[in-house]
């Protein structure tokens, strides 16, 4: 069924996927299975980006110990390479490209990134960077990718290390506590709290939940000096400080049934982190507490609280709400690595049906290597590329302690990336109408209305004129939406020489920003 067809209908389209994915590969019968799947995707000629999948099943015959299998598999990717009509970036023949995938076993590990393929597939494209990723994964027996060429065998247990409140807080000379939550879908995510000053009086003034955002954790809050991080400067002014970091991260790694090297675990996106994390958190503290709380966030914490607040979640628990450079619409974003990874990789979902779930963006190893291949490409100067894609910051503490870098799942950055290329806020695209009736109910994904945040809910709005990812242009259009607002429950300040990180980094932000938002969390 399907075989030479011009455009599978989608109940092809699924069963292909069901048999890719469900066949086990440990016997002779599943592997002629998976053989015959692999041929008739690529008879298709418009499969929808099938052939990603069926990439992927020869890449799990890499491993196999017999040598028949290995051969097909090898010869497979040679017969793909002449299907695909591999066109070359750099100088090199398709002979080279057809010689390197017949012998892909025998090259695994020595640096095959050397070269880099477009193909030109129906209007898609598709890497032989993601090829060899697979090959990688699938020899290495892991479905994580880490960039600094380490393999993750597990996630450190909260209790068996130093966390947040030792290392960060505690040795500044303030209290804390370490408190944990689980969300309806399993998640065990963990909080400190901050119930008093350096001074050892205790809060006097209602809680303030901090949310991070990508890539971080809650040391974001606390990675500058007592004077300057916000963090510590909300528990000197009286307020009961909760600090919140989202699952997958190195504090939030439990889970009630699966392990960070379950391919399950990093089955999510900012979806789950707005329906169930955020709740979650916000619960808790009211629970805990007995108080309405003030929300702060930063960057992707601002995407899950207004897709929250959309939605009409957590605000009867909530007494206000402070967005540093809120993400919202992004299709504005200036960054060219940023939209390159979103129009050419990520987007196109090469690393989430490659089997690599997880995405650590610590340097180093193959990833790195193809960031540095773009960044050749376009001519840029990446020796500094936290300024190429968030902006170039004007304030940051060169002395400050450096925040964690974090993992965060694929289908987190491919959600993110639909965002860029669609300018839409809307729920994760599986992009097939079958499996969005059977996530939403409609073909495609539902929006997330901004306009339906209730006018009277208190709004804190803080961006900057040099930030590249909450662009200026798509921050006026989410401005816009809240047009409707009530005047003395929205506060806009614009801070023209700040980029991304300047509002969770800078030496200045206490006076610039944190001031003004204490002062508006007093009248709230």
């Amino acid at each position: 069924m399907g075989f030479g067809s011009l455009i599978p209908t989608e109940n092809e389209r699924s069963l292909m996927e069901r048999v890719a994915t469900k066949t086990e590969s440990n016997k002779v019968a599943g592997n002629a299975i998976l053989y015959e799947c692999v041929q008739t995707i690529m008879s298709i000629e418009d499969n929808g980006g099938l052939r990603v999948l069926a990439i992927n099943i020869l890449g799990g015959f890499l491993p196999n110990r017999d040598n028949n299998i290995r051969f097909i598999s090898a010869h497979c990717f040679s017969f793909i390479s002449g299907v695909l009509n591999l066109a070359m970036v750099e100088s090199v023949d398709n002979q080279k490209i057809a010689n390197h995938l017949d012998h892909m076993v025998s090259t695994l590990g020595r640096n095959p990134l050397k070269v880099l393929v477009q193909v030109n597939t129906s209007g898609e494209e598709f890497s032989l960077f993601s090829i060899v990723l697979l090959c990688i994964t699938a020899a290495q027996g892991r479905k994580t990718l880490h960039l600094n060429n380490e393999w993750l065998t597990s996630f450190p247990d909260i209790n068996d290390i130093d966390g947040i409140c030792k290392t960060l807080v505690e040795t500044q000379g303030y209290s804390c506590e370490e408190h944990q939550v689980t969300t309806e879908d399993g998640y065990i995510l963990s909080l400190q709290r901050m119930p008093a000053g350096r001074s050892g009086e205790k809060a006097d003034k209602p809680p303030v939940l901090l949310q991070h955002g990508i890539f971080s954790d809650a040391s974001t809050w606390l990675v500058n000096s007592p004077d300057e991080s916000l963090g510590f400067i909300l528990a000197d002014n009286g307020y009961d400080v909760w600090l919140a970091n989202v699952r997958g991260t190195k504090y939030s790694s439990g889970h009630t049934s699966l392990i960070p090297n379950d391919t399950a675990y990093w089955d999510w996106s900012w979806d789950e982190l707005a329906s169930n994390d955020l709740p979650a958190f916000v619960q808790y503290v009211y629970n805990y507490t007995g108080q309405r709380i003030h929300h702060a966030s930063h960057s992707l914490g601002t995407l899950m609280a207004l897709a929250a607040f959309s939605q009409g979640q957590v605000l009867s628990m909530l007494r206000s709400a402070s967005l540093l450079c809120p993400i919202a619409y992004m299709n504005q974003i200036p960054s060219i690595p940023t939209k390159l990874a979103a129009d050419t990789f990520i987007a196109n979902q090469d690393l989430y049906w490659l089997g690599i779930r997880e995405f650590n963006p610590n340097g180093g190893g193959a990833a790195s290597k193809f960031v540095e291949y773009i960044c050749n490409k376009l001519k840029l100067n990446c020796s500094n590329l936290v300024s190429l894609v968030t902006g170039p910051n004007c304030c940051l503490n060169s002395s400050s302690t450096d925040s964690s870098i974090e993992p965060t799942a694929t289908k987190n950055l491919i959600h993110l990336s639909q965002m860029i290329r669609t300018g839409k806020i809307a729920k994760y695209d599986y992009c097939g109408q079958g499996q969005n009736m059977q996530h939403y109910g409609q073909p495609v994904p539902p929006l997330y209305d901004m306009t339906a945040i209730p006018n009277e809910f208190p709004l804190f709005l803080s961006y900057g004129g040099q930030d590249y990812l909450s662009d200026v242009k798509d921050v006026q259009v989410l401005i816009n939406d809240l047009k409707d607002h009530d005047r003395n429950k929205l506060v806009v300040l614009f801070k023209e020489d700040y980029a991304h990180l300047d509002f969770v980094r800078a030496v200045n932000a206490k006076q610039m920003i944190y001031d003004p938002m204490i002062s508006f969390f007093n009248v709230n």
